[in-house]
């Protein structure tokens, strides 16, 4: 019997450590050449590179203080950007961040840790070029732009809905200035006709007093 147990737990171990050992080969490489630019006082962007032939769904960045024990992790999937934006950073902070990707099979080891430090708020970042290839001015300048584009459709609409009103009103004066006209005009006749009639009668009155 207890030659039957060290059997079965001799060949559970087996299948234990092949399992580990395909999932360990099938996840992918970290992530390399990770740098951080377009520092800012309260944002950064955090670019890397994936070795070839290996198929990745997502990313995952573990964000720290470099003072601090807290960390901020940021998971991405189904997607295939190579870049990031860190928001809600504290100015004039150290950090440090590390890249893993997401495979099919697991996620792969992290990548070597990056330390960076933001700036103050009185510093402008330097307008360049490279501005317009980040993701958060892209995202910024599009937000604009949707906003821009909505505001003159509302304006053009209303003022087509005014123009509608005001023709409205306009023929509603034409009308009711028809319909006062044609009411003067078919009293006119009836006080016509009377005057002859009394006009007549008094000549015919006139020559029975003679």
């Amino acid at each position: 019997m207890s030659r039957l147990l060290v059997l079965v737990n001799c060949a559970v171990q087996l299948l234990f450590t092949s399992d580990m050992c395909v999932v360990t080969a099938n996840r992918p490489p970290a992530p390399v050449n990770v740098s951080v630019m377009h520092l800012r006082a309260d944002s950064a962007t955090v670019s890397w590179e994936i070795p070839e032939g290996d198929v990745i769904i997502g990313f995952s960045i573990s964000q720290q203080r470099q003072e601090g024990h807290t960390q901020r992790f940021i998971r991405e999937v189904n997607t295939t950007s190579r870049t990031c934006v860190l928001w809600d950073l504290d100015q004039e902070t150290d950090y440090i961040i590390q890249v893993q990707s997401i495979g099919l099979y697991g996620e792969s080891q992290a990548s070597k840790r990056v330390h960076f430090r933001t700036l103050k708020k009185s510093d402008r970042f330097p307008s360049n070029s490279s501005n317009q290839d980040d993701p958060a001015v892209e995202g910024v300048d599009k937000s604009r732009q949707l906003q821009t584009g909505e505001m003159i459709i509302i304006v053009v609409v209303l003022l087509m809905w005014a123009a509608v009103i005001a023709l409205f009103c306009r023929q509603y004066d034409i009308i009711k200035d028809n319909d006062s006209s044609s009411g003067k005009d078919k009293v006119k006749p009836s006080s016509l006709a009377s005057t002859p009639e009394h006009c007549s009668g008094g000549l015919l009155r006139s020559k029975v007093h003679r």
